[in-house]
């Protein structure tokens, strides 16, 4: 007979939960690794707009263009600058969630554990019955044996 577990409700209750923190945990990380990339494609189009406006400088440029190209770049330092807090905000909402998980993975393994406890003190206990029952019938039979 498998021993009940006083506290299944409880487990059952908190694997859910971590399961439901796990899903939560992915849609952060997916959500950081979106903005990280978008912060990198800035970063990248900002690198080959200096390099070509550098370029163009040395080859020479009219006066509006040079200020459309600063006024470009000038954009794109403000965009690079939101999406930096975008990242370090997603960061901070990914490392919450992953501490949270941890928190719920530790919690399921205590209650597991306890399972654990209580299956092997019920086993115990099992194997101890049955000893004094084999022995309680090797007394009997013995002493049907010297009655004979």
């Amino acid at each position: 007979m498998a021993p009940t577990f006083r506290l299944q409700k409880v487990l059952t209750m908190t694997e859910k939960e971590k399961e439901k923190a796990l899903g939560e945990y992915e849609e952060a990380v997916r959500r950081f690794e979106q903005a990280a990339e978008a912060l990198y494609h800035l970063l990248k189009e900002k690198e080959k707009c200096e390099a070509a406006r550098d370029e163009q400088l040395r080859t020479g440029l009219s006066i509006g263009a040079i200020r459309h190209m600063l006024q470009y770049i000038s954009n794109l330092q403000r965009s690079i600058d939101h999406y930096q807090l975008i990242v370090m905000q997603a960061r901070e909402q990914m490392e919450r969630r992953q501490q949270r998980l941890i928190e719920l993975n530790i919690e399921v393994k205590k209650y597991e554990n306890m399972r654990e406890r209580v299956r092997r003190w019920t086993e115990q206990r099992e194997k101890e019955a049955e000893s004094r029952f084999l022995d309680e019938m090797a007394v009997q039979r013995f002493a049907r044996q010297g009655e004979l």
